[in-house]
């Protein structure tokens, strides 16, 4: 029986309990701390309680936790100098990474007061860091061989806070390979059994102090002068109403969203699902298009362009109301990876996808039924490929499907 004790959600834990998933090992967890200077000398979490007696150092615990799992997990390398390389990297984590990342995101948990000075050292070492990784995975898919080691899920157990919290889109827009990789690591079954859905931040959040200081710099003067009565606050200007919402109020139109995507969720076969879209469809109100990202030679592997269909869905989310899409990655490795997809979007344009999403530019977008333009049997046979087919389309395999609704 192996218990860890630690307190919720301490990222220094994560580690060993998703090497536990890999590894198959039954590791139980308690928050009950009263004991922890019973079984550490150091009196921190987390602890490993053992039959043999306590493990302590989270580097400890998850390599004990690889080590007496199967060994067909091969965390910790599959020979010395991987183990070497795999130690590198988790000795890496704990002396570079850690530091600035907590220092950066543990004002805006509350585990810290805000200071200036320490938020703007930390996020340039934290840049640096991720430089070193992004320059190491830019030619590899893990850190350390051709499968997940100890050196991923130590590091990536570091970053999930602050790629939840703090870290960006427009942080991470020079740290492509980082992202791909986390994204690629956090999807993996054993990763969400210990910490669950790990969705990207939009807009670094804040600490309470930090937001103090940014109203003060907004507010201060250069020079001081005389104090005069304070002016009224300007009226905070109305938020611009989305195109989508204009377009339901001054066009509506008699097709349902909303039921169509039900509808194609619990329809007993594609062919009635499709029955029933046909008959609804409101071509005044509502468009198809067919998408092909414009670079697909760029599609090197299976799981970086799934993650690139991935992210582009995320980043519609905006307008998911008004739009429904199946994006599918069709071919293979050994021959060419092409990204593809139909949408149904409101109105007979997609420049309002384009604006809530920058990524649409990278593709062509081909009109192929809507307002003015009657969708003939090509396009309705086009039209079901992408949204029913499973195996095989345009006589190419799927490799992977998404569909964003």
């Amino acid at each position: 029986m192996y218990t860890l004790y630690t307190s919720a959600g301490n990222f220094r834990a994560f580690k060993a309990l998703i090497a536990a998933e890999y590894s198959g090992v039954n590791v139980e967890t308690s928050d009950d701390l009263s004991n922890i200077l019973a079984l550490s000398p150091l009196g921190k979490a987390p602890v490993l309680a053992t039959p043999k007696g306590a493990v302590w150092e989270s580097n400890a615990i998850a390599r004990h936790v690889a080590r007496i799992g199967r060994g067909d997990a091969a965390l910790t390398g599959n020979d010395v100098y991987e183990a070497a390389a795999v130690d590198s990297w988790m000795d890496f984590c704990v002396n570079e990474l850690e530091l600035p990342a907590t220092v950066w995101w543990y004002p805006v948990a509350g585990y810290m007061p805000f200071s200036e000075k320490a938020y703007a050292k930390s996020k340039e070492d934290f840049t640096a860091v991720l430089s070193k990784l992004e320059c190491h995975l830019h030619t590899r898919t893990y850190l350390v061989g051709d499968a997940i080691t100890l050196a991923d899920i130590s590091i990536v157990s570091a970053l999930v806070y602050p790629m939840k919290l703090v870290c960006d889109k427009s942080f991470l827009k020079p740290f492509t390979n980082v992202t791909r990789w986390f994204n690629t690591c956090v999807n993996q079954e054993e990763f969400k059994k210990v910490i669950g859905e790990v969705k990207l931040c939009k807009q670094e959040a804040c600490a309470p102090g930090q937001e103090k200081k940014k109203a003060e710099k907004k507010s201060s003067g250069g020079k001081k002068e005389k104090k005069k009565e304070a002016a009224a606050p300007a009226p905070a200007p109305k938020k611009a109403e989305h195109p989508y919402k204009i377009m339901d109020r001054e066009a509506p139109s008699a097709f349902s969203m909303d039921a169509w995507k039900k509808t194609y969720s619990n329809a007993p076969t594609y062919e009635a699902a499709m029955e029933y879209f046909w008959a609804n469809f409101d071509k005044e109100g509502w468009s198809l298009w067919h998408q092909n990202y414009n670079y697909n030679e760029d599609n090197k592997r299976v799981f970086m362009t799934s993650n690139a269909v991935g992210g582009f869905q995320q980043r519609t989310d905006e307008v998911r109301k008004w739009a429904f899409g199946v994006m599918d990655v069709l071919g293979s490795e050994d021959t060419v990876l092409e990204i593809k997809g139909v949408w149904l979007l409101r109105g007979d344009t997609t420049e309002h996808l384009v604006n809530a999403n920058d990524d649409a530019n990278w593709y062509t977008w081909t009109k192929l039924a809507g307002k003015g333009m009657e969708p003939s049997d090509e396009a309705k046979a086009q039209v079901a490929g992408y949204w029913c087919s499973e195996n095989e389309l345009e006589g190419k395999p799927i490799a992977d499907s998404k569909v964003f609704k």
